[in-house]
């Protein structure tokens, strides 16, 4: 997989501005390229988007040295504007590797650090934290969050939150990322659902509804998770109570995520980027716990961002 980063390693020393002879104020394309998914747009001059590729081509499917013809490709269908590549395509699963900016990063940081693996070709590179023995790291959300910040719809300073696989709570410090903690609560979810005794207690879908909050108010007020989640079986299996297994369950996992969320302190509204289906469960927890949220569409800060950095390659 990391063949070509041999063939190419004169490049990767260039400076960041040397991002090839295109204009990207002209448009341009940006790909958010997960482990097992791939989403790519079109950004044209004025900004405006529109989705050019949804696929499962993670780059766990891509094989040795094929991540030059997969760019190919999408140029031979779609252009030849420059491309921008964010996510788990610049981990060392990816093309090629662009190490972690240390936070407190910037966007100006981020843009410096970019990878250019061909001409008009750039890898963002994701953000890293360490304190003592505390360290995270993050691929993918940060072009996220700097959108958000472009358009104003996020805090310079305060909180914010990122629900997914892995929810990100992160501490904004005069616009740049801050110090940020990892939660693995939509993975924990999903491992549940798909192995162990509460396989058949989660198949439902997830609603906001009075047994998630029963299960979000519990996350919040104990630090039982573990013991609790096998309450679920136990209460199925004695007839305590009828509910809905896979709310409460979501519920009890999202609160207790919020709870060491909410360590990181503050007081104003805490900004939720993601899906809107995530962003609604977590800002109906966090409304338990008597905090405000205001909820920005993941998609559309992905562009946000992906536009930032390009004005800032022109």
């Amino acid at each position: 997989m990391f063949g070509h980063f041999h063939e190419t390693k004169w490049r990767l020393d260039r400076s960041p501005a040397m991002a090839g002879d295109f204009r990207w104020q002209n448009g341009f394309i940006a790909v958010d390229w997960g482990t097992t998914n791939r989403r790519a747009w079109m950004v044209a001059a004025g900004g405006q988007a529109h989705e050019i590729l949804d696929d499962s081509l993670g780059v766990l499917k891509i094989e040795d040295g094929g991540f030059p013809a997969e760019i190919a490709s999408i140029r031979q269908h779609h252009g030849e504007e420059p491309v921008l590549l964010a996510g788990m395509i610049g981990s060392n699963r990816g093309w090629i590797e662009a190490p972690y900016v240390p936070a407190p990063a910037s966007l100006d940081a981020i843009v410096a650090a970019i990878r250019w693996p061909q001409d008009g070709v750039g890898i963002v590179p994701g953000v890293s934290y360490r304190s003592g023995r505390d360290a995270d790291v993050m691929r993918g959300e940060e072009v996220q969050i700097f959108g958000a910040l472009a358009e104003e719809l996020a805090p310079r300073d305060g909180l914010l939150c990122h629900p997914g696989t892995h929810a990100k709570w992160v501490r904004m410090e005069s616009g740049a990322i801050g110090p940020f903690r990892s939660v693995m609560t939509g993975e924990l979810f999903s491992t549940l659902s798909r192995h162990g005794i509460l396989i058949d207690r989660l198949q439902e879908d997830v609603f906001p509804n009075d047994d998630f909050r029963a299960g979000a108010e519990h996350g919040l007020a104990h630090d039982d998770l573990t013991a609790e989640l096998f309450s679920i079986r136990a209460r199925y299996l004695l007839g305590v109570g009828a509910c809905d297994n896979a709310s409460y369950a979501s519920g009890l996992l999202i609160g207790a995520d919020v709870r060491i969320g909410l360590a990181f302190g503050g007081t104003g509204p805490i900004a939720l980027i993601g899906r809107p289906d995530l962003t609604a469960l977590y800002a109906e927890a966090l409304r338990l716990a008597g905090r405000d949220a205001t909820q920005i569409d993941g998609e559309h800060a992905f562009l946000l961002g992906a536009r930032a950095i390009a004005e800032r390659l022109t």
